[in-house]
């Protein structure tokens, strides 16, 4: 708890900070910006962190994004497939990358950053080939599935224009909305589940945790299923949103995006460690840093640095955060035996 109570505050600094330099950045528009873009990048750090609290990294997930946001476009606009019958096949294909990740990781024993680095490169080649480099786009078309991307409750229930002035100004994004509902649904596996304690186990020590009897195959594999399958779901959510993929260019560096949220929201990048709440205001300070950036009038350039500096100082602040916990032991259990000796002592006597 104290963990995420530092994070919260840092969030909370940034934005009064940010707020001072310019008050327009507590504007409603600004606000349903930042809160549509952190539910939409914090479903990608939701499934990375899964993989990160194992040991391990998914380098795979922008990619994974570019490809399902094509060929779900594709497949309804071109092909024509029923929007039900596109979201199980997305769905699918995600799962079965995931799987296919977990497997060549545990059975094959390969290293996750090689297995993971190829798919990076393996499905972005592969979104350019099947949509031969042509963009994709949903027109005006699909709206009701739009509406997960671009709609707004609870201006939702009024017809257009009628809603109160407040009531739509200041409407949640649907994208915050589902990232809310999955961040609970993974809070209670993460804390509540067997699985969710195999998984900080194998996390903190694989070899013990498979001693003791937990299936770390069948641990580790999940863990990317449900990384991959998060970013599929982010990456139709994505091209709903932009109405437009690029397969080139959707979704690069995305995982490293991913990877910001999961360390500034406290995930140790040694495993182990994480929480669901700590990911979603890890993600949050993200944006709000980047929407800070644009409000300042800083130049976007800076973007990168920003956030390369963000996954440093979060790495930083962990190692720092466990050696003086490590150090903390050691002065416990010095004073510890001093005093098991010192009874000694007294019993002799």
């Amino acid at each position: 708890m104290k963990r995420i109570g530092g994070i919260t505050f840092l969030l909370s600094l940034i934005i009064l900070v940010t707020a001072i330099i310019n008050p327009q950045f507590l504007s409603s528009y600004n606000i349903r910006n930042i809160l549509r873009w952190t539910g939409l990048f914090g479903l990608l750090s939701l499934g990375a962190a899964f993989v990160v609290i194992t040991g391990g990294i998914d380098l795979s997930i922008g990619s994974v994004v570019g490809l399902i946001g094509s060929i779900a476009a594709y497949l309804m606009v071109h092909a024509q497939w029923p929007v039900w019958v596109v979201l199980i096949f997305i769905i699918v294909l995600s799962a079965t990358i995931g799987l296919i990740h977990g497997l060549l990781i545990t059975k094959i024993h390969m290293q996750a950053f090689v297995v993971t680095l190829c798919g990076l490169f393996v499905y972005r080649g592969l979104a350019r080939y099947l949509m031969d480099d042509r963009t994709q786009g949903y027109g005006t078309g699909f709206q009701s599935v739009r509406f997960l991307a671009s709609g707004r409750l609870p201006s939702a229930f009024w017809t257009d224009g009628q809603a109160p002035k407040f009531i739509l100004n200041w409407s949640i994004p649907m994208p915050f909305i589902l990232l809310l509902a999955i961040a609970v649904l993974m809070a209670i596996v993460l804390n509540k589940t067997i699985y969710g304690q195999h998984l900080k186990a194998t996390g903190r020590n694989e070899c013990a945790s498979r001693f003791s009897g937990i299936h770390t195959d069948n641990v580790l594999i999940i863990a990317y299923v449900i990384s991959s399958t998060l970013a599929g779901l982010g990456g139709l959510l994505f091209s709903l949103d932009l109405n437009t993929v690029q397969p080139s260019s959707m979704g690069n560096m995305y995982e490293l995006y991913a990877i910001a949220g999961c360390v500034v929201g406290g995930v140790s990048l040694r495993g182990g460690d994480g929480s669901i709440l700590g990911v979603i205001l890890g993600t949050a300070i993200v944006r709000v840093l980047y929407n800070a950036i644009n409000v300042a009038g800083v130049s976007t350039q800076l973007e990168q640095v920003v956030l390369g500096l963000v996954i440093l100082i979060g790495v930083a602040a962990d190692e720092v955060v466990r050696m003086i916990a490590a150090q903390r032991k050691v002065r416990e259990s010095m004073i510890l035996a001093q005093k098991a000796l010192e009874k000694s002592k007294q019993a002799e006597t």
